[in-house]
């Protein structure tokens, strides 16, 4: 193998950490030369002008091209993509597939929405720290903020001024503990004075038009575990997804007190209407001060397990507060542990199969 062909294979190792696939891959290199004093001249294409992962990839590419023996200087050259090629990248990555909706009945996705029924319980929080709990457990883990109302996933995962990248049609989420996240904060323009505090006044048609892009124009890739942040109750939203997302299983997210328990009942209950199933229960602020049993009522009531009881934390609002989830920055807090065994469970289960056609066939008998 000529340097030059190592050099080229030394840059399977630079991963975009936007599309988590190798450059080479994206056919972002190039061309690649090496001269006979083993000078090493590289030309690389970023995806868009501004590519905000453009000085990692950069710094990543000199790295590796300089660690391959016999190279004795890197000189790189940064381009950008023309649109013919972002186009051909976007079609790519879908895999030849029009724009679709990948996390449908047919997916091997296990998506799982997290619901409540009133707000306040946590549930957010829960969702985030989930989330950040099973990428740890090296699945591939994507996470939808669907509390479009009452947004809060960027704060608790640290992508407070986050933006999505735009190649072509295509959106790429931003990552955080290595879980790709989109929410409708991440789209308010602060120039126009939208910020974190800024209301979204939309009503059901936009609602779901806004579900329905994320879970289609939103670049993901290949995903182990899609988690949704439901909004509190039984709206708009709750509906959009289970029209969307008929496999999803449902997490029901309450409080020990009788008021909150009773209303999530009813958040559960939506999910046997929608066709979706009840994948089981959280109890959430569990304790003295609260007190206990709300979740099992609620897990009686729709005949879903109790997940686990998590223990009234300080260090968990703490961490959603300062955007650094309680499973990273105090994962000996007994939340956290409690948090850890819950996505222990979901980890260990297959990828799904239910209602997937195998493409195989039985041989026939002679």
């Amino acid at each position: 193998m000529s340097l030059a062909d190592r050099v080229g294979a030394a840059l399977a190792s630079v991963i975009d950490p936007e599309i988590r696939r190798p450059i080479t891959e994206l056919d972002m290199v190039e061309s690649v030369a090496v001269s006979d004093a083993g000078q090493a001249s590289v030309a690389i294409r970023l995806t868009i002008v501004g590519c905000p992962a453009a000085d990692r990839i950069e710094r990543d590419v000199r790295t590796a091209v300089a660690a391959v023996p016999g190279v004795t200087g890197v000189e790189l050259a940064v381009g950008v993509m023309s649109p013919e090629q972002r186009q051909a990248l976007t079609e790519r990555l879908r895999g030849g597939r029009a724009r679709t909706m990948p996390f449908g009945p047919d997916s091997l996705t296990r998506v799982y929405a997290v619901t409540s029924g009133k707000g306040g319980v946590g549930k957010s929080t829960l969702t985030a720290n989930l989330a950040v709990a099973l990428a740890a457990r090296g699945l591939r883990v994507g996470l939808v903020d669907a509390d479009v109302h009452g947004f809060s996933i960027p704060g608790i995962l640290g992508l407070s001024g986050a933006r999505p990248t735009r190649v072509g049609e295509m959106i790429l989420p931003p990552v955080a503990f290595d879980v790709k996240v989109v929410s409708i904060g991440m789209f308010l323009d602060p120039e126009r004075g939208q910020g974190p505090s800024s209301a979204v006044a939309w009503r059901g048609p936009m609602l779901h038009r806004t579900i329905q892009q994320f879970l289609t124009d939103v670049y993901f890739g290949d995903l182990d575990v899609l988690l949704l942040d439901l909004p509190p109750g039984t709206g708009d939203i709750a509906i959009s997804v289970g029209q969307l997302l008929p496999n999803a299983e449902v997490i029901v997210v309450t409080t020990p007190q009788l008021a909150a328990a009773e209303v999530a009942v009813r958040s559960g209950a939506l999910a046997g209407q929608t066709g979706q199933s009840v994948y089981g229960v959280i109890e959430n602020m569990s304790g003295e001060l609260f007190g206990s049993g709300g979740g099992q009522r609620v897990a009686d009531e729709l005949g879903a397990p109790l997940l686990g009881a998590v223990p009234l934390s300080v260090p968990l609002r703490v961490g959603g507060d300062e955007g650094s989830p309680i499973v990273v920055s105090a994962p000996g807090d007994p939340a956290a542990a409690v948090i850890g065994k819950i996505a222990d469970g979901m980890a260990h289960r297959p990828r799904n199969l239910a209602g997937r056609s195998l493409g195989i066939a039985p041989r026939p008998s002679r």
